[in-house]
């Protein structure tokens, strides 16, 4: 835990996440029908459930278009669902006008070379444990758990701490 890992994470309004190889393992599962299947790990869902009832929002951007991700966001209350963005720097720009938030105050978790053109734009770059080594070396910190497996949570927990929100928020489940 750099400081200035945590100097950024201080800074976090908005969460932003790939969905494959982020809030998935990267597997891409399909029936003999073409249906699409996918998996999430439950921790990532708690994580994000806790970032947006601290008022931390929560945002998707994929290149894929998925019912299943509309359906497991809404689930979560996440708001900002964008699908089907290969290119995923429109998507940015939109959530910025829609949240009147400044770069420097979004960070980004993502795993592959489509991702960097937005994580080069955020105040907070994130790469899950099993991204490739190219957005390895072009984040400002990397996870020690890999996608789909509990990263996001990591990353949750990360920023809540920097904020000094996670251990009012864990103490809250015991009282």
């Amino acid at each position: 835990m750099t400081s200035t890992a945590s100097d950024s994470a201080r800074q976090v309004h908005l969460l932003i996440l790939d969905i494959d190889g982020v809030l998935t393992d990267g597997g891409l599962h399909f029936d003999n029908h073409g249906e699409e299947y996918k998996t999430f790990n439950s921790l990532d869902g708690h994580g994000i459930r806790m970032l947006l009832e601290c008022g931390i929002q929560v945002a998707v951007i994929t290149g894929r278009q998925s019912e299943i991700v509309r359906h497991r966001m809404g689930d979560l209350g996440v708001r900002h669902i964008y699908q089907g963005y290969r290119n995923k720097l429109p998507a940015f720009e939109q959530l910025l006008q829609d949240t009147a938030l400044t770069p420097e105050q979004i960070a980004y978790v993502g795993d592959d070379l489509p991702d960097l053109p937005v994580m080069q734009r955020v105040g907070f770059a994130i790469a899950v444990q099993n991204a490739h080594s190219f957005v390895k070396q072009h984040c400002d910190w990397v996870t020690s758990t890999p996608g789909g497996k509990g990263a996001v949570r990591e990353v949750s927990d990360f920023i809540l701490q920097s904020q000094a929100l996670l251990t009012t928020k864990q103490d809250s489940y015991i009282q």
